[in-house]
């Protein structure tokens, strides 16, 4: 049990109309009743009373306020919560904020009050960093699927996989307490072998779905490469729709990445566009050129540009099959000077739609699956991974014909990877990383 009260200002610092500080713990109601004008003893559970805060020493008022508590356990952290609406601004909400400090709170750490409603039972992990997403969400897409996760999803889609392995294991364990019976063994080839692959499949599945729907959450990371002065820069001035990087006749202009952000109609595009690929002398450009290539080792798309007035078919090609293992659009730009068999269009007279229509095409199964419980994160992905790795090595086991105890051990071990997925009960560490993330009040 947490002992300690906390106290954060839940609003951003900044000019507003309203700024909230927040108190979470044993204490939080005491405390705010000996800066309050009314005695919060004598108020219901979440009622929004009016009132002045003063400060206990010297009675001066600090502000007049709006305040409502909230009793445990009904609360979001369960502990008692106070929720003090000050007049917005950076004096008001500091103020009150010291004032609850010099009362035996503690400044709250960032997402200590969401860390303690996963501790105290009121949601799990996944749940808490749906809450993240959803302030963190850029897009409506990314709002949905935070909203998704805030409402259980991934614990809807993890529990039975969790079933599954506690089956698993309990068939093993007969195993190893029971061994006089002499058809045990016989029973764990014919039974758990099948329903371990056939966990490894669902596993597959839900990693490969969740990954696609990472990628319209994040935004594709998608690296336009070509040869100087083929219009690499007007695609990406076209895209974002504005003069974000520089377009001049002279050949190496771009020396490094230029970056911008677009949201078609259902694909987020994180785009970047690179130093012009040819021989140079030039060290700053040999550095940008070295830089391109090694771009399209961590692209999710890649557009390579070409200039149909001005082939150099043996570069073109080199950047073609360069780009070959990833997704990867070839299209030739200036149609406003020459049409192509090839996806064409006009960079300079912003004539892309046929690009953009490709793009979404081409990302047509990763929309498709937005509307499928998945996993919300690379993290909860990360652990249905080592999860499979130890169910793979568990298959490997049995076909070896292994003794079941050392089965069990793979077994059990899946079943940590997965609870970890839900579960508070996890290393330290890890929970620290998680809400370190997290806002302060929040």
């Amino acid at each position: 049990m947490i002992l300690d009260t906390i106290v954060g200002i839940s609003t951003p610092q900044a000019m507003g109309a309203i700024g909230i500080v927040r108190l979470s713990g044993s204490d939080a109601i005491e405390i705010a009743n000996k800066l309050f004008s009314k005695d919060l003893t004598s108020i219901a559970s979440h009622h929004v009373t009016y009132g002045l805060i003063r400060d206990p020493l010297t009675h001066e008022i600090v502000d007049e306020v709006m305040l409502t508590q909230f009793k445990a356990p009904k609360s979001f952290t369960r502990e008692d919560i106070v929720e003090i609406s000050c007049h917005g601004g950076l004096m008001s909400t500091s103020r009150v904020m010291s004032l609850c400090i010099s009362l035996g709170a503690r400044s709250a750490l960032p997402g200590e009050f969401t860390q303690r409603a996963v501790i105290n039972g009121r949601i799990d992990l996944t749940q808490a960093e749906g809450i993240n997403d959803l302030i963190n969400a850029s897009s409506t897409q990314a709002m949905s699927m935070a909203l998704k996760a805030m409402s259980g999803d991934v614990r809807r889609i993890i529990e039975p996989l969790i079933d599954e392995l506690i089956g698993m294991i309990a068939h093993i364990e007969v195993n190893i307490d029971y061994p006089e019976y002499e058809d045990v063994v016989q029973m764990t080839t014919q039974e758990i072998l099948p329903q371990a692959k056939s966990w490894v499949e669902k596993a597959d599945a839900l990693i490969e779905a969740s990954m696609k729907k990472e990628v319209i959450k994040e935004g594709v990371k998608t690296v336009i490469v070509g040869q100087p002065n083929v219009g690499k820069s007007s695609l990406l001035n076209a895209l974002l729709q504005e003069e974000k990087a520089i377009v001049t006749p002279i050949a190496g202009t771009t020396r490094d990445f230029v970056e911008g952000y677009i949201r078609l109609k259902h694909i987020p595009l994180h785009l970047v566009d690179t130093a012009g690929i040819r021989e140079s002398d030039d060290l700053v450009e040999k550095i940008g050129i070295e830089r391109s290539l090694q771009s399209i080792d961590s692209a999710e798309l890649v557009i390579v540009v070409i200039d149909p007035t001005n082939p150099n078919k043996d570069m073109d090609q080199q950047l073609i099959e360069k780009a070959s293992s990833k997704k990867h659009i070839v299209v030739y730009n200036k149609s406003d000077l020459i049409k192509s068999e090839g996806l064409s269009i006009s960079a300079l007279n912003q004539d892309i739609q046929p690009l953009i229509d490709h793009i979404e095409s081409l990302f047509a199964q990763n929309i498709a699956v937005l509307d499928t419980p998945t996993l919300a994160n690379q993290r909860q992905i990360g652990m249905v991974n080592q999860a499979k790795r130890h169910l793979m090595q568990a298959i490997e086991a049995i076909e070896a014909g292994f003794e079941v105890d050392l089965i069990t051990i793979d077994l059990s071990a899946a079943y940590d990877a997965l609870t970890s997925i839900l579960s508070a009960n996890t290393k330290p560490s890890l929970m620290d990383e998680i809400f370190r993330r997290f806002c302060l009040g929040k």
